[in-house]
Order: structure tokens, then C-alpha cells, then sequence
């Protein structure tokens, strides 16, 4: 079953989990750095670059892996999370940036965006948004011609397990709807998928591995004792590896550059 992202559940499981966040999201660390290099095979992450926008910035992971690797004239960080404006300074602290402005709240709703942007970077996000080619659409104008847009976000087979089991999972997008983005304003420099199935302890850990991530923002009902052990006995009894249980990642890589016409 698929649902309808809630940006206030969001932004609440979000700012919770900011603490743990950098220690529990391993899968999201893994495609910061594919990202990273997506952009570089791009020519879109050189030595210096001019003018960079990260939406979707959380606890800075990719901010802080971006900037070992560069330099920029100014940076602009946005995130629906006000509080991460606190982890992203610390990532930019020291770094050789002209410029540092964080922009809070949706980037749905932020206007104006920066403009005349070298490079947008964002990890991990765009499945949060409600109508991302109306942004990709706002970014086409905000992007200077030959400039890139470098996003990861998750697949149809993610998380699969909860969806499975008949629980409130995101309406995940497929690979042609993420090309689709591009619209007619950019061209598709590359896309690349992969399935990682990830081990856990228990159901009880891949439960507080979401809660500690915040990667749920659709399901919102309140579980009872026994759909709370139901849950955790369907799950053992589905996707036992012998060791322990399987949670299934789709990340998704996706370059695009902006047309020069």
C-alpha cells in the first residue's frame, strides 16, 4: 500500500533522527559517495566550483564529502529541517567557501531559488517531494546552460518488505519516471540502479533502524501490542536469512545537464 508523503511527518521523524542519523544510515552514506562520483564523470565536480545548491541536506552527509573534494564561490544549503543548519555549518567550517547561506523549509516552496547555479547536488530526497518535475521544471531556470543536477533517490523495489506485509510504504517512482524529470530542459548524462539487501539482527532492528533514520514519512497510525507482534512475527517468518532478517534498498543515481538552448 502506498501513501501520500506527509512534509510535516517528515520534517517531524527528520528532526528526530538528526542525532542518529550519520551513525545508522549506512545505505544513504554509500550513495552520497556514488553521487559524488556520478558528478565527478559528469565534469560537474571540479577542483572549484562556482555556485552550488544542495536541497534535502539533513546532517550534511553528502555536504561534508562534497566539500573534502572542492572548493566553491558560494553555497547554498537547504533542508525542510531548520535544525540542520547547525550540522551543515559544521561541514562548511574551515572549508574554502565564498559564500555559505542555509535556506530552510520545503524546497517545493522556496522562491526564488539561487541562480545562475554550477552544480545541484541532492541525496536521498527527491522521493519526498510531491511534484518534483515542477521543481526540476524551477531548477531548469535557477541552472546556468552546461550546468549539472546530480540527484540520488530510491527505486520502486525499496523497502519492499513493509509494502509486502500490507504496510503504508511510499509510491516509489521507476526508472523511466526518473528520466522523465528531465524534461525538455536537460539531457540524461546518466542513471544507474542497484538492489542492497541489508541485514539486521531482528524486525525489532529494522524497526528502529527507520525510526532512527526517519525514512518513513507516510505511515502514521499507532500500532497495538498485537499488530505490533503480528508485524514482527510476519516479518521473521518472511524474510528470515537464518542469521537474522532482510531489509531491501533501491537506490537510484540520475545526471542531468542543463541543455545549452
Amino acid at each position: 500500500m502506498s501513501g501520500r508523503v506527509d512534509k510535516q511527518l517528515v520534517g517531524h521523524r527528520f528532526r528526530r533522527a538528526l542525532p542518529s542519523y550519520e551513525r545508522n544510515a549506512e545505505v544513504q552514506a554509500y550513495m552520497a559517495g556514488r553521487l559524488l562520483e556520478m558528478a565527478e564523470r559528469a565534469r560537474g565536480l571540479p577542483d572549484h566550483i562556482g555556485r552550488v545548491l544542495e536541497f534535502g541536506c539533513g546532517a550534511a552527509m553528502l555536504t561534508v564529502r562534497l566539500f573534502e573534494r572542492c572548493s566553491a564561490d558560494a553555497f547554498f544549503a537547504n533542508d525542510l529541517v531548520a535544525e540542520s543548519r547547525s550540522f551543515v555549518e559544521q561541514a562548511v567550517a574551515g572549508r574554502q567557501i565564498g559564500k555559505t547561506e542555509f535556506l530552510p523549509g520545503d524546497i517545493e516552496q522556496l522562491d526564488p531559488l539561487p541562480g545562475e547555479l554550477d552544480l545541484v547536488l541532492s541525496n536521498a530526497t527527491v522521493q519526498w517531494l510531491h511534484d518534483p518535475a515542477r521543481l526540476f521544471e524551477r531548477l531548469a531556470a535557477s541552472v546556468r546552460p552546461g550546468g549539472v543536477v546530480a540527484f540520488s533517490t530510491f527505486g520502486t523495489e525499496n523497502m519492499r518488505e513493509i509494502a509486502e506485509l500490507g504496510e503504508t510504504a511510499l509510491g516509489y517512482r521507476s526508472l523511466d519516471e526518473i528520466v522523465a524529470l528531465a524534461g525538455s530542459s536537460f539531457e540524461v548524462v546518466e542513471i544507474d540502479d542497484e538492489l542492497r539487501r541489508q541485514e539486521f539482527d531482528s524486525p525489532e532492528a529494522v524497526l528502529r533502524h527507520i525510526r532512527e533514520t526517519g525514512v518513513n514519512g507516510v505511515a502514521k497510525r499507532t500500532w497495538t501490542r498485537t499488530q505490533h507482534r503480528e508485524f514482527l512475527q510476519r516479518y521473521r517468518a518472511s524474510y528470515s536469512t537464518g542469521r537474522g532478517v532482510v531489509l531491501t534498498w533501491h537506490p537510484v543515481w540520475c545526471c542531468f545537464r542543463r541543455r545549452e538552448s
